[in-house]
C-alpha cells in the first residue's frame, strides 16, 4: 500500500519534513483556508501541489473537499454548491490528485468526549465515553428529546459524575463535543449547536440516505470523466449522536451507497477506526467484502467498552486484527494487479496516534500527533513488508 501522511497546511506543526523522516512518501490534505464549500482555484490547488512536491512527496489524497450542511440538507445554495464542489473536483484532478476522500456527518466531523485520554505507557489518547456524553447532551446542552434517546441508568450516571465536575472540566468536554474538530467549516458554541441542529430535526436516515445519493449521481459523473475516485468516510463515532441521522456507519450504510450509484468512481474509505467502533462491523469481512470500491485506508485500532465508549487504541493493539485486515487490503491490491489495474496500489494513512514521548505537552491538532502517527506508521509498514515477504516464500 501506499504509505500516506495527513498535513493540514503550511499552519499544521508538524511539517512536510516531519512526514517524509516518519517514512511516508504520499501526503494527505486539503485546502482548509478555503474549506468552506467554495470551488477551489486552481492556481491554489497548484500551489499546494508545489509545496507538497518541493519536499519530496506527492500529493496522493485530497481529505477532504467538504459538503457543505445546505447540500446534505438539500437547501439554500445546495445547487450552487454542487456546482463548486464539481469544479473543485476538475481542479484537482488537473493537478494530478486522483482521490477525494470526503463525508456525510451532519453538522459534526469525528466527536471525541477526550483529546487527552491518559494510556497506561504515559502518554494519551483520544476517547469517546458515552456517560460524559449523555451528560452533555441531556443535561448541558438539553436537547429537545435527548432524554428519550439514552437509557434512564445511563442518564443516572451522568447526573452523578456532572455533580462531581467542575467549571473547568465541563468547559473543556463541552468545547472537545461542539467546539474543535480539525477541517471543519465553522465553529460552534452551545446556542448556534442548537440552532444547527434543528435543520435536521424533521431529516430522517432515509431522507439523508436519498440526499447522499443524489448528491452523488450528481458528482459521480463529473469524477469519472475527470479520473477521480471519491472514497466516503464512515461516520464517526458509527452510531447516532445528538440525534442527528447516520447513513455510513455499517457494512450494510456501505453497500447501500455503492448500489445507489453504482460506478468505479463511487468507492469508500475504509477506516478501521470509524468502522471499528461499531461492535456489528467485521472489519476483515468488510476489507474483503468491498476490496474492488476501496480507494483509501486509514489504519488505527479502537478499544470498545461494553455501554458504547470507546478508546484509540496503538496501532496494533485494541479490537480489530490489523495484520488480517492489512493482509485483506494486499490481497485486493493483488488482484487488482493481476487484473492490469494501473491504479492497484490502495493509499493509506497511519490515521491519528497517540501524544508520546516528546509531542506530550506540545500544540499537535489532537489524534495527529508527529510521533504517535510515526510508532503506526512504522509498525504498519513492518507488517507490510512481513507479509509481501512471506507471499514470495516458496511453498
Amino acid at each position: 500500500m501506499k504509505q500516506t501522511w495527513r498535513w493540514f497546511g503550511p499552519d499544521d506543526p508538524v511539517t512536510l519534513a516531519h512526514a517524509r523522516q516518519a517514512g511516508a512518501s504520499g501526503i494527505v490534505t486539503a485546502l482548509h483556508h478555503l474549506n468552506d464549500g467554495r470551488a477551489w482555484p486552481l492556481d491554489e490547488v497548484m500551489k499546494r501541489k508545489a509545496e507538497v512536491e518541493a519536499a519530496g512527496l506527492s500529493w496522493d489524497v485530497v481529505e477532504s473537499i467538504i459538503v457543505h450542511e445546505d447540500v446534505k440538507t438539500r437547501s439554500g445554495r445546495f445547487r450552487e454548491l454542487i456546482a463548486d464542489y464539481k469544479s473543485s473536483i476538475r481542479a484537482v484532478a488537473q493537478a494530478g490528485v486522483k482521490t477525494v476522500c470526503y463525508n456525510f456527518m451532519a453538522i459534526t466531523d469525528w466527536t471525541r468526549t477526550d483529546l487527552d485520554y491518559p494510556m497506561a505507557h504515559g502518554g494519551t489518547a483520544l476517547r469517546f465515553d458515552i456517560v460524559d456524553f449523555c451528560l452533555y447532551d441531556v443535561l448541558v446542552l438539553k436537547r429537545r428529546g435527548a432524554e428519550n434517546e439514552h437509557p434512564a441508568l445511563r442518564i443516572a450516571a451522568a447526573r452523578e459524575r456532572l455533580a462531581q465536575m467542575n467549571e473547568s472540566a465541563l468547559a473543556r468536554l463541552e468545547a472537545n463535543l461542539v467546539g474543535w474538530v480539525p477541517a471543519r467549516e465553522f465553529i460552534f458554541d452551545r446556542d448556534s449547536f442548537r440552532k444547527a441542529l434543528e435543520r435536521y430535526r424533521d431529516l430522517t436516515v432515509m431522507g439523508l440516505r436519498q440526499n447522499l445519493l443524489e448528491f452523488l449521481r450528481e458528482i459521480v459523473p463529473v469524477a469519472e470523466e475527470a479520473g477521480v475516485r471519491m472514497a466516503i468516510h464512515p461516520d464517526d463515532p458509527p452510531f447516532p449522536i445528538f440525534g442527528l441521522p447516520r447513513v455510513v456507519s455499517t457494512a450494510e450504510h456501505a453497500r447501500a451507497i455503492l448500489e445507489g450509484c453504482p460506478s468505479p468512481a463511487n468507492g469508500l474509505t475504509l477506516c478501521s477506526g470509524s468502522y471499528g467502533a461499531n461492535a456489528a462491523n467485521d472489519l476483515v469481512a468488510m476489507a474483503k467484502a468491498f476490496g474492488p470500491s476501496i480507494h483509501f485506508a486509514h489504519l488505527r485500532n479502537v478499544t470498545k467498552e461494553a455501554d458504547g465508549s470507546f478508546h484509540e487504541a496503538e496501532h496494533l493493539a485494541g479490537d480489530t486484527d490489523m495484520v488480517a485486515l492489512v493482509g485483506a487490503l494486499m490481497q485486493e491490491e493483488a488482484r487488482r494487479r493481476k487484473a492490469g489495474q494501473s491504479d492497484w496500489e490502495i493509499p493509506m494513512r497511519p490515521d491519528h496516534g497517540h501524544a508520546i514521548v516528546d509531542d506530550i505537552g506540545k500544540k499537535v491538532n489532537p489524534g495527529y500527533s508527529c510521533i504517535g502517527r510515526l510508532k503506526g506508521l512504522a509498525e504498519l509498514r513492518g507488517i507490510m513488508r512481513t507479509l509481501a515477504a512471506l507471499e514470495k516464500r516458496p511453498a
